[in-house]
């Protein structure tokens, strides 16, 4: 056994007396989870059906310490996310709890008997797994990890390379190549399915397709590294090997999923695969808020979850929500009640009411502007801040008017979805220094390196990428080649810097440092905004302080990176208070005491591209359920009449009709208060909708899709 799995030195004692109650805040159905098979020699699997709002994360932090309590090894946990935000919150809480209990007893406050080393986001936890296993596997420990913008352009080299660049056809770029190859992967579809099901328009290109896929396999095996879609596929398929899956199965004791709902085939055959009879399985989640099938997501999952072991899982249901009033939950109910197939539930809570939410139906896309910056601030002069509004859309594009709108009364908002960090070009480039330094066949990374220096382009870097190549040692080469005359000064500062990164015993993270000092003038020379750009380097060379090797900090950021770029994105530096906009996907997890959705109508939610398939339609039907269910105490369902249509074929420029969401059905009605608004002079009229204003809407809106 490696010994990074080695048993703790001191393990918690077991049965440790409680002086206190600290499950005493939990309900019934929380600590029904919490105390699930407890002590048992064979715990079977669980899945706790968590509604929104019904305080899931606080209900498996207590499942960790109810565990540690009862004598498990916190180094035999293993704790599954999405982010590693999610995962230091659940340690944490469940540190808290553990501390509450322990500070009596073992004194100084318990410390270091919280350490989950197995907490983290499947990604991290599989690249771990397989550095550990990969001489097992035929993998090279040294491995660097491709970033999304890495894979694309690798996958575009290999396009290149095997002649797929050609203009009398329309192949597909290199971001839809690494999507449907990422898709196949994932779905664990075979191609043509992933081609008919999501990429009609490729399907033409399905040998070719096959062709790009192995050689761009056979490109990362050659250059020492994987991608994303490595990681799981990789451990999955060391889960389903005879001799290796109980071998790893075997190194925890308990594992615990959170967010299950949105994994993915090959997440779940890790779980099966790991622990094919469930044994110590806890798996948290809601069907209903099932939302990511673009990244390869299926409801499945979780919906199966109860068969998919040798024995029968248990089912638990948390309903009481903590977050919304009862008006909102009871037309959040009516909605989802309609899906095709869930697990069944009904969200309640004693929270007091503040009225029901409201559908207000709007003319037009701009008269929606005006009247959702109308309502934020009234509600701002009521005592709700901006940061506690939010407005949520279908799409980016949806908000385009409001923006403008916000701008022109100077109110401050913050969009969901800004240049994500490590997408920016100055990063990119830092991050590649040191990924061709700890990996020399790294194509990608050396391509960009190289040339950042100057008189050096494509060609002189590929002569020398092919001359690392075929060095038994990259520094010998990178040593030896000859540049032009025009390059000299800089390339000897290069290779000072390379000679040094290459140096055994550097102790990290001075390697981060030298990079930066060599980068900076570079920085200087190739942007006209580099005093904000070497911010984001400085942040960047703070947060490798916090890991222990450059081999770690490179596989950490790649997979777990910081939000976005200072200058890029971020709330407004100079306000006291901002708006939230966001899209719904972005929005989960989140909550807002009032909520604003816009342009809910059918062809944005329902979404018209999201309409293929019945599976389609009820993903876009949780959707709006998630978006519902973020409000605490506002809530309001915007319905514009009309659309400005832009340039479209035949007919050009022209206004549509629109019909109120097909989710939203007439026996719903009773939930919402309907409410009119026809201009800004009628400001204050807001009254019931009368029956005839529905059947004109109903009426045009039916006309105007024939």
């Amino acid at each position: 056994m490696p010994a990074a799995f080695a048993p703790a030195s001191a393990p918690v004692p077991a049965a440790v007396p409680v002086p206190d109650d600290p499950f005493a805040s939990l309900n019934a159905e929380q600590r029904a989870a919490v105390e699930h098979d407890v002590g048992a020699a064979a715990p079977r699997p669980l899945l706790v059906v968590a509604g929104a709002g019904s305080g899931k994360t606080n209900t498996l932090a207590h499942r960790v310490a109810r565990l540690i309590l009862a004598g498990a090894d916190p180094q035999r946990l293993l704790l599954l996310t999405f982010s590693r935000r999610a995962a230091n919150e659940m340690t944490q809480r469940a540190g808290n709890v553990l501390h509450r209990v322990l500070q009596p007893i073992v004194g100084g406050g318990g410390q270091g008997i919280t350490t989950l080393p197995w907490a983290g986001t499947f990604h991290s936890i599989g690249a771990r797994l397989l550095r550990e296993f990969a001489g097992r596997i035929g993998l090279d420990e040294s491995f660097t990890i491709h970033d999304r913008g890495d894979s694309e352009d690798l996958m575009g080299m290999v396009r290149h390379e095997i002649g797929l660049t050609g203009t009398q056809k329309r192949f597909p770029l290199k971001g839809t190549c690494l999507s449907i190859y990422s898709r196949v992967v994932n779905s664990r579809d075979p191609l043509g399915v992933v081609l008919q099901s999501t990429f009609p328009w490729c399907c033409e290109w399905e040998d070719e397709l096959k062709r790009l896929f192995g050689a761009y396999v056979d490109a990362k095996q050659e250059q020492n590294v994987l991608d994303y879609d490595d990681l799981l596929l990789f451990w999955a398929e060391m889960a389903s090997d005879p001799e290796l899956g109980p071998e790893i199965g075997a190194l925890f004791d308990h594992v615990l999923v959170d967010e299950y709902q949105d994994t993915n085939r090959l997440q779940a055959a890790i779980i099966t695969g790991m622990k094919p009879d469930g044994q110590g399985v806890m798996v948290v989640g809601d069907d209903a808020q099932s939302i990511y099938s673009f990244r390869g997501a299926t409801v499945r999952n979780i919906l199966d979850f109860p068969g998919q072991f040798s024995q029968p899982a248990e089912l638990i249901t948390l309903e009481r929500n903590y977050r919304s009033t009862q008006p909102i939950l009871a037309a959040s109910n009516a909605l989802i009640a309609a899906a095709l197939e869930r697990h069944a539930k009904t969200l309640w809570t004693d929270k007091a009411a503040t009225g029901l939410p409201q559908l207000v139906l709007i003319p037009d896309e701009a008269e929606q502007a005006r009247w959702v910056c109308r309502r934020i601030l009234e509600q701002r002069e009521a005592g709700i801040k901006l940061t506690q509004q939010a407005v949520l859309f279908r799409a980016a594009s949806h908000s385009a008017a409001l923006e403008l709108e916000l701008m022109r009364r100077n109110i401050p908002f913050v969009k969901f979805g800004g240049l994500k960090f490590l997408e920016a070009s100055h990063i990119k480039d830092v991050l590649a220094v040191l990924r061709f330094a700890q990996n020399p066949n790294g194509r990608m990374a050396g391509f960009r390196v190289l040339q950042l220096i100057p008189g050096i382009g494509p060609a002189t870097a590929t002569r020398l990428l092919d001359a690392v190549a075929e060095a038994p040692e990259a520094l010998a080469a990178v040593e030896a080649f000859e540049v032009p005359a025009r390059s000299r000064g800089d390339w000897d500062a290069f290779v000072t810097l390379y000679r040094h990164l290459r140096t055994p015993g550097l102790r990290w993270p001075a390697d981060i440092e030298l990079v930066k000092n060599w980068y900076l003038p570079h920085l200087e020379r190739l942007h006209d905004d580099a005093q904000a750009r070497a911010a984001d380097v400085e942040q960047l060379a703070q947060l490798a302080g916090g890991h222990g090797s450059r081999e770690t900090f490179l596989a950490e950021i790649t997979l777990d990176p910081p939000e976005a770029t200072s200058d890029r994105a971020g709330p407004p530096l100079l306000d006291e208070d901002y708006l939230i906009l966001s899209t719904i996907h972005s929005s989960k997890g989140q909550e807002w005491t009032s909520v604003h959705v816009l342009n809910v109508v059918d062809g944005c939610i329902p979404s018209d591209m999201s309409t293929g398939s019945a599976e389609d339609i009820e993903e876009e039907r949780r959707l709006l359920y998630v978006a519902m269910t973020r409000a605490k105490e506002h809530l309001h369902l915007v319905v514009p009449n009309r659309f400005f249509i832009k340039q479209q074929a035949q007919m050009g420029d022209r206004h549509v009709y629109a019909a109120r969401t097909r989710f939203v059905t007439p026996a719903m009605l009773k939930h919402f208060e309907e409410c009119v608004w026809l201009n800004a002079e009628t400001a204050q009229s807001k009254k019931p909708m009368p029956e005839s204003v529905r059947m004109l809407v109903r009426d045009r809106a039916r006309n105007a899709w024939k």
